[in-house]
């Protein structure tokens, strides 16, 4: 019996005896994949023998096809599979690491698993199996089906293959969105819509890259002030000698060069949200000149002398230690307790657990326009994802996603093109199972008891669903004591 799912409408012109397909051979091929896939000399395919027991099968193929056998072990020096279509893998258990390696390497290929139906549970092949083949078929074979998958697949592969570069979408002017159902996450979004209903300004704290500017988008989009501007201001970016200039704007002759006015960025904000971004960097004069600002809500541009009144929200963000460069004598004190009345913490990327996941697919999705093939990403790489400390945080990971669609080759994207290293797999791939899964119910005890085995506050804790944490439960066996 043959388990596979993808026959029905296989146009391939050169079926084996007895078959034919029901909308006519040639019908759903355009003239070009036609030919690429019905020339006369035979069409190659490459066959991993790993061991199982589709061998007289896969002999008795029809003179449409020349096998190319690979056996494992394979040579140091793997064998190039340039210009091959489709392939077969002769599946056993245990699966060789190789084998995976070599299949995650050769993702252009539109592989078909021949497989035993008791095989079929094994979570590892069912990895396989989902992740890089184009369809299976279960042991015995139906030769006839088997044939006409590999013409398709082979159709396939031609009607993937890029004639033209697909054109960039631009990201939204917004940029990104706040993603995130992590217990952190969960609590900032609960304190962001606390306070944009004030006017208090808000020191936003957090590394570089961790979208503390989202943050105060966020809080910007949530208040009364949704309809005025929003302007954000990098005190980092900006050399000394204009920054007096871009925040309080200047007259026409003010300085050499200045041959006319200019609106500075304080009052471009007025009836809005000024963010001003790494207030850190921000030298003592300008402080001054800023705390100034906040305390009688006016300005004077640069070279002149009336006083102009500007209603602005005040929010600052800045990845330094602000107390500690305060006590070193780097930021006015007064400037220090102004701006931070309200202090919002944003978390790092590594403390967001299942957040890294839905973050990837949001970017992967929004980039792989690029590479229309791109279906997801192997399983090394999400291990690779998970394994990576993410210095550089949620920047870091938009710059990765955007990196690995580019460069990936076939349907699915590897550690290599995430520019991770590529990783090495071993037989113990079962006990890093064995490892989250241990990890996991550590976590899900603890928290059952810090919150005195109430399932729901456990919940809202782990920052997932009561449903979630029931399946949890049930499926480590974990019953929460009663009192």
């Amino acid at each position: 019996m043959s388990g596979s799912g993808k026959i029905n409408g296989a146009l391939w012109p050169a079926l084996p005896s007895g078959i034919v397909d029901s909308a006519g051979a040639q019908a759903g091929f355009g003239a070009e994949v036609f030919r690429a896939c019905s020339t006369g000399a035979p069409r190659e395919v490459a066959w991993l023998d790993a061991g199982g027991h589709a061998r007289e099968s896969v002999l008795r193929l029809s003179g449409a096809w020349r096998l190319r056998r690979l056996s494992f072990p394979l040579a140091r020096a793997w064998p190039d599979l340039d210009g091959v279509r489709v392939g077969l893998l002769d599946l056993d258990h245990p699966l060789p690491s190789q084998l995976i390696d070599f299949v995650n390497a050769h993702q252009q290929v539109k592989w078909i698993a021949l497989v035993h139906p008791g095989l079929l549970p094994s979570p590892a092949l069912r990895d396989l199996i989902r992740d890089n083949c184009y369809d299976f078929h279960t042991l015995p074979l139906d030769q006839a089906r088997l044939e006409v998958t590999l013409g398709r697949a082979c159709g396939m592969a031609v009607l993937e293959t890029p004639s033209e570069p697909t054109a960039m979408v631009p990201a939204p002017a917004e940029g990104r969105p706040i993603i995130g159902h992590s217990a952190p996450m969960q609590s900032l979004a609960r304190q962001l819509t606390r306070v944009a209903g004030s006017e208090a300004p808000v020191l936003f704290l957090g590394e570089s890259g961790t979208g503390k500017e989202l943050a105060a988008r966020t809080v910007h989009r949530l208040s009364r002030r949704a309809d005025g501007p929003f302007v954000a201001v990098n005190c980092g970016a900006l050399p000394a000698p204009l920054i007096q200039s871009e925040l309080f704007g200047h007259e026409a002759g003010a300085f050499t060069g200045a041959t006319r006015r200019k609106i500075g960025q304080l009052e471009l904000a007025h009836d809005g949200t000024l963010l001003l971004d790494e207030i850190g960097d921000l030298g003592l004069e300008l402080q001054v000149n800023l705390l100034r600002f906040l305390q009688e809500g006016t300005l004077v541009r640069v070279g002149g002398l009336q006083p102009i009144q500007v209603d602005v929200r005040v929010l600052a963000a800045t990845h330094m230690n602000l107390f500690r460069a305060v006590e070193a004598g780097r930021f006015r004190e007064d400037l220090y307790y102004r701006l931070n009345v309200i202090q919002l913490d944003v978390p790092p990327l590594r403390d967001r657990g299942s957040d890294l996941m839905a973050l990837a697919q949001f970017y992967f999705e929004r980039f792989r326009c690029q590479n229309p093939r791109l279906r997801g990403f192997t399983q090394a790489a999400v291990r690779a994802l998970h394994g990576h400390r993410w210095p550089g945080n949620v920047r870091e990971l938009v710059n990765r996603i955007q990196r690995a669609v580019t460069m990936a080759e076939g349907r699915l994207i590897r550690p290599e093109d995430l520019g991770f290293p590529a990783q090495e797999r071993d037989d113990s791939q079962e006990t890093l199972a064995q490892a989250r899964d241990r990890a996991e119910r550590e976590t899900v005890i603890r928290a059952l008891g810090q919150c005195d085995n109430n399932v729901s506050r456990a919940a809202r804790q782990l920052g997932v669903g009561r449903v979630t944490l029931y399946r949890l439960l049930d499926k480590y066996g974990v019953r929460p004591q009663k009192h």
